[in-house]
């Protein structure tokens, strides 16, 4: 069974906001790795709205740019969302029962803060991976935006100079 991962960037006073920091080039590495070894990503709305920036190539991508952005697009991705009526390349829409289409894809699989808080609420996060950066927003989306999960903290690690990655599983 695969193994659903929330993770995010997030501020030291708890917030998530992809316009206030930016990862620095080795946790930038770091996620491009990532998403090569990932079986796919599961999207709320708005935060796939956002990565569909990759679809795209643009000028003056640097060589791990173009890396994530090739990742991204080869991985499959599943959109929640009551709004959309279509998704892009590589990528389907889960628009009906949310709890049963997750369970199945991670019956099947090998391997934003809105869609974490149902899937928080539906008991279905395996783990949580909080990239702390040493910014402070005082506003915004909390990572935590609904229940707060008891939480088991299972590793640590400082990514780059500045981030701190927490690995956290459900208690």
């Amino acid at each position: 069974m695969a193994k659903l991962v929330f993770g995010m960037n997030q501020s030291l006073d708890g917030y998530v906001d992809h316009m206030a920091f930016a990862p620095g080039p080795t946790l930038f590495r770091h996620f491009v790795e990532e998403a090569e070894r990932q079986a796919g990503s599961v999207y709320g709305r708005q935060m796939y709205e956002i990565m569909r920036y990759w679809d795209d190539d643009h000028p003056g991508w640097s060589a791990a740019e173009q890396a994530f952005a090739a990742a991204w697009r080869n991985q499959p991705k599943w959109v929640v969302s009551r709004s959309l009526t279509s998704v892009g390349p590589n990528a389907g829409l889960v628009d009906g029962n949310l709890e049963g289409a997750i369970r199945t894809l991670k019956a099947e699989r090998d391997a934003g803060p809105g869609l974490a808080q149902s899937l928080t609420e539906l008991g279905l996060i395996d783990e949580y991976r909080i990239y702390l950066h040493p910014v402070v927003l005082g506003h915004g989306k909390p990572y935590f935006a609904g229940p707060r999960p008891r939480l088991r903290l299972m590793a640590h690690d400082r990514i780059g100079g500045d981030v701190i990655r927490l690995t956290y599983i459900p208690a």
